[in-house]
């Protein structure tokens, strides 16, 4: 399972339609929240997301927009007889955000937060993906993320296992591990009888950002890329000046990566109740592009 649901999609202003930023991720099982605005926990429950299992926040940047809702969540977390450590990552300055969460909320924790500081170029390495960390262009320090899965071991070709005369069992195993085996008086490659490794998932997470290097880079090929769309393309002076993307920059810098599918978010409050001008832009130049609603969820498939 790799699931992406859309717990906020505005932009700076909520709007009765559309929650500040806050992106889940279920990869596995494993819950990892990608920035936090103003009321995501009650996102998480009208979404049916579960937060116990939550493991990780990744924050972009520290506008009110997209942390807001921490404090609520980690204290409901608490409520709820949560003993399991929580992470928070982030840019420059997360230690003290995570000291002043605590201690305004004049509560004391049943669990343990633990903070990790984040550069651009970080990695993060887990069971079976990467987090890769972002150098994004924002009016404030800011970071985006891709998740980064590791290569799948290649198919097992069955069929010709059997016609050399394996029969399923441990030697099977074996070479599907990447082990040679010996089989009447002969030697079996791998090789001979799985295909070549085969590339993971990547979704990119942009955060607020002017259309980058870093985040262009790290979308060669991407499953799912997730994009500051705040404005059209019309607005392309305000976007400028406000450190945001346009649409059309947007769905450029995916086409330009050959992504598999855009999605555009962080949409503002001028658009909130129609988006298509936003979606038009988009499609101008790329076509396999939505706009995010809120509680939308994507399951994001192996392509092979």
């Amino acid at each position: 399972m790799f699931r992406v649901t859309f717990l906020g999609t505005g932009g700076s202003l909520p709007t009765p339609n559309r929650n500040p930023s806050g992106i889940m991720v279920n990869r596995e099982g494993e819950l990892m929240l990608f920035d936090c605005g103003e009321g995501t926990q009650q996102q998480m429950m009208r979404a049916k997301t579960g937060m116990m299992a939550l493991t990780s926040i990744f924050i972009t940047h520290f506008h009110a927009d997209h942390i807001l809702g921490i404090p609520g969540l980690v204290q409901t977390l608490s409520f709820h007889g949560r003993t399991e450590p929580l992470t928070i990552y982030g840019p420059h300055w997360v230690e003290e955000f995570t000291k002043l969460l605590v201690a305004l909320g004049y509560y004391k924790l049943k669990y343990e937060i633990k903070t990790v500081q984040l550069e651009p170029g970080n990695i993060i390495k887990r069971d079976g993906y990467s987090i890769h960390v972002l150098k994004t262009e924002h009016s404030v320090p800011s970071i985006g993320y891709a998740i980064v899965e590791d290569e799948r071991r290649g198919r097992f070709n069955r069929e010709k296992a059997i016609e050399l005369g394996l029969q399923p069992g441990p030697m099977f195993s074996k070479l599907h591990r990447g082990e040679s085996v010996e089989f009447n008086g002969k030697i079996i490659h791998s090789e001979d009888i799985v295909s070549a490794s085969r590339k993971g998932r990547t979704v990119v997470y942009s955060g607020d950002t002017r259309p980058c290097a870093a985040v262009l880079k790290a979308s060669q090929d991407a499953d799912l890329l997730i994009h500051d769309s705040t404005l059209i393309d019309e607005k392309y002076d305000r976007a400028v000046e406000s450190m945001h993307s346009t649409a059309g920059e947007a769905a450029t810098l995916a086409k330009e990566a050959g992504v598999h599918h855009l999605v555009l978010t962080h949409i503002s409050s001028r658009y909130t109740d129609d988006p298509t001008p936003i979606l038009q832009d988009a499609k101008k130049i790329f076509e396999n592009v939505t706009v995010a609603e809120d509680l939308m969820e994507i399951e994001v498939p192996f392509r092979d």
